[in-house]
């Protein structure tokens, strides 16, 4: 389906992609990942033919049909299903044609080849596609020009969807997808007949819909089989192989140097040390794989840890307007070390679920009731646009810390994870994700006791992902989340919540229950109360009885939550203890300077592996026994 020969790719003057060469088989769904600014886009202009390479080139099978999303999608009067039934340009000429041919042999060809490409179940095909999206019945007979420019790319993306190129290509397209939609992208991208490239930083849609990785680093292009966690194995057994492959070739070399300048001078040895020159001199050195550091993100922890509950709501109503209301009834209760995350298709209210917790709006009716000294950060994707585009991170900052010193005013920004070249960096120049490392920073920067994050991770990347998943992790305080992100719901989320309905209620099963109930054509809030529970105690227990037996079971599990919280400081010991282990023993010089210490290494190695597998053990042990008791 798609060759690539000798290519290089260079864009403002700065190299991409450098004399890479590429083989995808026809029907391969493939992941194409690499670090932000990698090049990943540039690639897809030039398969697409709107970039030049500067050498080699790109060879695709003639009349190949290569579909991609529209930049955006026009906002015409014209209906969403009309506009997704226009994108397959081959049904509507035959169907324009159909309407004035007179010969007899050329209207039996137009229909046949109507039938070929199932035009009859055309409407039904886009109708389902644009559901799939979140867009029901009444929403496909609307103007595209009365939807915002979110829900308008998801017309675009429904447009190639039901065009059925041969070659597809999606450029990040879960950006502007909610979970929902993500989950139904997923299913379809995994189903699709023809061949895939999608570039997505999402390691749920890299597992679950593409049956292999492309890789692009250090400007070259490397082809892995499987799936995204099948890369990471495979890349990190190459890692080690490659490693292992430099310190047997750099011990060599050095073992050959050796010999020539012991011998170079010597008559009976001349002729040996000439043929050790000339081996050096044919040993081309292996090139180590250079690993990018992934700078960590950095919650400030609260000054103070509040009692439990932080958020009380009883009877609460909120809205826009007084005469509308978008959520009703809220009996809900925030505890200190909750972390929720909010399902509910987009246009449910969860932002205005969240921005009602963050006092952005007020109840219109009901009561909240909030812990004294209760301080909420919140980070919301739009407001990137926010940041004063002239002014620097320091700048930035430096609102915040009026009378702080410019050292400790630096200090900070590097704890929101930019470099200090980046420090000057006026935000109007920085990347998405450094504009979303400075906006998190900002508002975490008074030590929150609840962190909001709707949608955190558009301009991250995966390892930038990965690493706010562990600052998740480790931050004390709550944490509500709103996130497309499958991955960094279940790693960090303990409380799943879905806004629909007009209401907040709690989901009592997984993220995999949940995609079942997506997949099986239910929307979140859709009517399908089996699977939800409201938050209301109910009516035969009183409120001051529900708050009591709530104190008792956090009571009762903190000698638990306290063996677990050991349990994980001990790993990470051991982790590092076995990383810094690693590290000596890989040393080649070690086993010939000094065995014994090299043997005692490798026991205590072993011990430190065996007591870290008992640690797991018992870590995951006691956690399921926790988290059994909190659902009870």
């Amino acid at each position: 389906m798609l060759q690539i020969t000798d290519l290089s790719a260079r864009v403002a003057g700065r190299l991409l992609i450098d004399h890479a060469n590429l083989s995808i088989p026809a029907g391969t769904k493939a992941g194409l990942v690499g670090r932000n600014g990698a090049g990943k886009s540039t690639l897809f202009r030039v398969i697409t033919g709107d970039l030049a390479s500067e050498s080699g080139g790109v060879s695709i099978p003639r009349n190949t049909r290569i579909g991609q999303v529209a930049q955006e999608a026009p906002g015409t009067e014209q209906s969403l299903l009309d506009v997704v039934l226009a994108a397959d340009l081959e049904r509507v000429a035959l169907l324009q044609e159909a309407e004035t041919a007179s010969d007899p042999q050329r209207i039996s060809e137009i229909h046949l080849r109507l039938a070929d490409i199932e035009s009859h179940s055309a409407e039904a095909r886009a109708a389902a596609i644009l559901d799939g999206l979140g867009f029901d019945a009444a929403a496909q007979a609307r103007p595209v020009s009365s939807f915002s420019g979110g829900w308008r790319m998801r017309v675009a993306l429904a447009a190639v969807l039901f065009s059925r190129p041969d070659l597809l290509l999606l450029d990040e397209p879960t950006n502007y997808l909610d979970l929902e939609g993500t989950l139904w992208l997923e299913n379809f991208v995994s189903r699709y007949p023809y061949t895939v490239l999608i570039i997505s930083h999402d390691r749920d849609v890299l597992n679950n819909a593409v049956n292999a990785i492309i890789h692009l680093d250090q400007k070259k292009l490397v082809f892995y089989r499987g799936d995204y966690d099948s890369f990471e194995r495979q890349r990190a057994e190459k890692l080690e192989l490659l490693g292992k492959a430099i310190a047997k070739q750099d011990a060599a070399r050095k073992h050959m140097e050796a010999f020539v300048e012991r011998f170079r001078a010597k008559a009976s040895k001349a002729r040996q040390a000439q043929s050790r020159l000339k081996a050096l001199e044919r040993m081309k050195p292996l090139q180590a794989i250079v690993e990018e550091h992934v700078t960590p993100f950095v919650f400030p922890k609260p000054e103070k840890i509040l009692a439990s509950p932080i958020i009380r709501m009883e009877g609460v109503s909120v809205g826009y307007s007084p005469e509308r209301s978008i959520l009703r009834g809220l009996d809900i209760r925030i505890d200190a070390d909750d972390r929720i995350a909010l399902l509910g298709a987009n246009g449910n209210g969860k932002s205005t679920f969240a921005k009602l917790i963050a006092e952005r709006l007020h109840a219109q009716r009901g009561t909240v009731t909030r812990a004294p000294g209760l301080k909420i950060a919140m980070f919301a994707q739009h407001q990137i646009d926010d940041l004063r585009p002239n002014e620097t991170a320091v700048q930035h900052v430096r609102r915040f810390m009026p009378d702080a010193p410019e050292a400790k005013v630096r200090a900070r920004v590097a704890q929101m994870g930019l470099p200090t070249q980046k420090m000057d960096t006026v935000a109007d120049s920085l990347s998405g994700g450094e504009k979303a490392r400075l906006l998190m920073g900002l508002a975490t920067i008074d030590a929150p006791n609840l962190l909001i994050l709707d949608e955190p991770t558009n301009h991250l990347d995966i390892e930038a992902r990965e690493s706010l998943v562990h600052a998740l992790n480790d931050f004390p305080g709550a944490v509500i989340l709103i996130s497309h992100d499958r991955h960094m719901v279940e790693a960090t989320m303990d409380r799943l919540w879905i806004v629909g309905d007009g209401t907040v209620s709690r989901y009592d099963g997984d993220l995999d229950d949940y995609k079942k109930l997506i997949l099986s054509g239910a929307r979140a809030g859709g009517g399908n109360q089996g699977e939800l529970v409201n938050e209301a105690p109910a009516a035969t227990v009183s409120k001051v009885d529900q708050r009591r037996q709530a104190a008792e079971k956090r009571e009762a599990l903190k000698p638990l939550k306290k063996k677990i919280t050991a349990l994980e400081v001990q790993m990470s010991r051991l982790q590092a203890t076995i990383k810094d282990l690693d590290e000596k023993l890989a040393d080649p010089a070690l086993y010939t300077r000094d065995p014994a210490k090299a043997a005692d290494l490798g026991r205590q190695k072993s011990a430190a592996e065996k007591t870290l597998e008992k640690c797991e053990a018992e870590w995951l042990e006691f956690t399921e026994e926790h988290d059994a008791a909190m659902a009870d």
